[in-house]
């Protein structure tokens, strides 16, 4: 197994540990309101909230196209003949 995939375990395990341990009811205050909630299900919610934003965050970002196609005037780099004399000089 890699180790991302180790890692996500074990954190996932701990998280488990961690939300049954606290099953208590408590109060949680909220900008001006109070609740009174399970501290498992706050912990639930919070445990999900954090794993969209991580999801989010992690992707991988699309490309914008701003306008026409880009072309490289030298695409062709592989070719023989595209050093520079400078450059044919120095590894000579």
């Amino acid at each position: 197994m890699r180790i991302k995939t180790i890692v996500i375990i074990v954190i996932t395990i701990l998280l488990t540990i961690v939300i049954t341990q606290n099953s208590k009811e408590d109060f949680f205050n909220f900008l001006w309101a109070t609740f009174r909630i399970s501290r498992l299900i706050m912990l639930l919610i919070v445990a999900i909230i954090a794993f969209i934003l991580g999801v989010l965050v992690g992707r991988p970002k699309r490309v914008k196209k701003l306008g026409g196609d880009y072309t490289d005037n030298n695409s062709d780099k592989s070719a023989p003949g595209t050093l520079s004399d400078d450059d044919k000089d120095y590894i000579n």
